[in-house]
């Protein structure tokens, strides 16, 4: 959803209403993006999103067409045994499922509420059974809310399967009804402790990564707005505050990078005591041991501190603060999507 909100919310702004949404329901083999994909397109032929990289773009642009007009959703099936395989960009052994349904308004925007405040949300559509046809959705956020002919009496039970789903997937509801159930999970958020010249690439990386990003420093200098055009949210005071609007949470990396440890030392143990799924510390083995030293005169554990990633980074041999920040920013990722890799010495 996150990919074709912004879009779309201006066509809508515009008082466009002609749009259809596709979205990927099933990949096989080496079909090259995953369930959930959406791609959107506008009658006058503009579109944003993706759902097979470029694939199989042009004949579901075809179907979404049909679909503003017919009102119908429809699922498409793409495979490599078809003749048309070649044709649609599939011939190294991809299948693909894609729903085109004409756009649910109502459940956009509930949807789009959420995506917007970074919070959980899930869209449940209806894909299989009588009301396949009518295009029924049901969010699920703060509550239960069912749009189109989604089935009233099914909405408790629908909501009950879809909570314990956690990326998108096909399910049966009952014998006769099948639902795609895709959740949107947040944002994770990137902070970074310290406005130096690595922060600055670090942000501008992460943003381009899909993290929301926030910058701490209390100091005029580094806090300064005019050096982090691109940041969600600038704060130019001390951690601790800085913390109270912007909880760390299991979405969270955070990464200390002032060498100070009147900033980096209040923000560690912030970190170490919160969910955040990434705590990195800038500095050489010998600020590391200091650091550590420090902590554990105020009580904290090896196995706490072994939470900390540092040095922070990967080990590519990175010398200037850009290099720098591309190897802390794929450690993160490489933390995020449980991967081990091989830190900065």
């Amino acid at each position: 959803m996150r990919e074709i909100a912004q879009d779309v919310a201006r066509w809508l702004a515009g008082g466009r209403r002609d749009i259809a949404v596709a979205t990927v329901l099933k990949t096989f083999g080496s079909a090259p993006r995953k369930e959930g994909a959406k791609l959107a397109y506008l009658s006058s032929g503009a579109i944003c999103g993706s759902i097979s990289g470029g694939c199989v773009e042009s004949a579901i642009l075809e179907e979404a067409a049909a679909a503003i007009t017919s009102g119908v959703p429809k699922i498409i099936h793409f495979d490599t045994s078809d003749d048309d395989a070649w044709a649609v960009g599939l011939p190294c052994g991809g299948s693909i499922d894609v729903l085109v349904e004409p756009i649910d308004l109502e459940a956009f925007e509930a949807v789009r509420a959420r995506v917007e405040r970074n919070l959980w949300v899930t869209e449940v559509t209806v894909i299989g059974g009588a009301e396949a046809g009518s295009g029924g959705k049901l969010v699920l956020g703060d509550a239960p809310h069912p749009t189109g002919a989604f089935p009233r009496d099914l909405v408790a039970k629908a909501a009950d399967i879809a909570s314990t789903i956690e990326s998108p997937r096909r399910v049966m509801l009952t014998p006769e009804l099948e639902l795609f159930v895709h959740p949107v999970a947040p944002e994770p958020t990137l902070v970074a402790v310290g406005g130096v010249h690595i922060a600055i690439a670090l942000v501008a990386m992460a943003r381009a990564a899909g993290f929301r990003t926030v910058v701490v420093d209390p100091r005029r200098t580094f806090g300064d707005a005019g050096r982090f055009p691109e940041v969600d949210r600038l704060y130019a005071s001390w951690p601790s505050e800085a913390f109270k609007e912007s909880p760390l949470s299991r979405d969270t990396a955070i990464v200390v990078l002032t060498h100070d440890p009147k900033l980096d030392d209040p923000a560690l143990e912030a970190a170490l005591s919160s969910d955040a799924f990434y705590i990195g510390a800038l500095g050489s083995l010998r600020t590391q041991e200091k650091r550590r030293r420090r902590l554990l005169d105020r009580g904290y554990d090896e196995r706490r501190l072994s939470r900390i990633h540092g040095p922070v980074g990967l080990d590519i041999g990175a010398k200037t603060p850009e290099q720098i920040a591309i190897s802390i920013l794929a450690e993160i990722v490489a933390v995020r999507n449980g991967r081990a890799a091989r830190a900065s010495l």
